[in-house]
């Protein structure tokens, strides 16, 4: 009797167990983690060595030879020789430097860009020149002990469209000094497009630094100065501005439109002669 009621409990207990060890069901599959996007480093170029090329002056042509003399009763009508027109050199795409002129409202700019120590930021704006983006912008920003920006609304303040941004030459050895244009960026280094400023006193806070990139120069004024001086000594405030990011109020804005009429690349300028030291 005591045999059979043990064999009957062992026999409940294998059912038992045989019921547990089955799988447990679950009410849905495991969710992927979600992805996470990374956050864009955020960081900011050296003094320039250049000086203005020497303007060469072009060559005389050799004074003609005297014609012989003609026969007394028949002299022939002297003839004087056609001197030839002096030729401009077309801009090449080989040279070292580049020029252009920015005509303003308020007067014009002589650019020097460097080809050598910037190419990339050079060729940018000089495809923006050529295709005339910059045409019927204006300064848009302006900070009188600092700099004057453009090349990126219209007379409405409405920002163009651009191109892809180009890689940030900031350590190219060009430093932020008064008179020299750079690309303007956002905090992103390698954000730059079309538009530029130009530094109206010595910014070389805006020079990179390691761990810490700068602003890349890409040129600097050669003729015009006082019309930079003009743009930045107009009064600001602030307007209304259609960006790409949408509308909203933008500060340090010319309460007087400062318009860019065109910019265009020019033949390299003949330079005034240096004047003769003091004795």
């Amino acid at each position: 009797m005591n045999r059979t009621i043990a064999t009957t409990l062992l026999s409940f207990a294998a059912l038992a167990i045989a019921a547990c060890a089955q799988p447990a069901k679950t009410d849905a599959a495991a969710k992927p983690a979600a992805e996470t996007t990374p956050a864009v480093e955020t960081k900011k170029i050296e003094k320039p060595a250049a000086t203005a090329p020497e303007a060469k002056q072009a060559e005389k042509p050799a004074a003609p030879a005297p014609a012989p003399a003609a026969p007394a009763a028949t002299p022939a009508a002297p003839t004087t020789p056609a001197t030839p027109a002096p030729v401009a050199a077309a801009p090449t795409a080989d040279a070292k430097v580049a020029f252009v002129k920015m005509t303003t409202n308020k007067g014009d700019i002589i650019i020097e860009l460097d080809r050598v120590k910037a190419p990339i930021s050079t060729e940018n704006f000089l495809k923006y020149v050529n295709k005339g983006q910059y045409n019927g912008t204006v300064f848009h920003r302006v900070i009188k002990d600092f700099m004057i920006q453009g090349g990126g609304f219209d007379g409405t303040l409405t920002e163009k469209p651009t191109e892809a941004p180009i890689k940030n030459e900031c350590t190219n050895g060009l430093s932020n000094a008064r008179g020299t244009i750079a690309m303007a960026r956002t905090n992103d280094p390698n954000s730059a497009t079309a538009q530029f400023y130009i530094n109206t006193v010595d910014n070389k806070m805006l020079d990179g630094r390691p761990g810490r990139p700068g602003y890349a120069v890409f040129g600097k004024v050669v003729d015009g100065m006082n019309t930079v001086d003009a743009i930045r000594a107009v009064k600001t405030g602030q307007k209304m501005a259609n960006s790409r990011g949408g509308q909203g109020p933008m500060g340090d804005v010319p309460m007087e439109t400062v318009e860019i009429i065109k910019v265009v690349e020019i033949p390299a300028p003949a330079m005034a002669p240096a004047a003769p030291a003091a004795k």
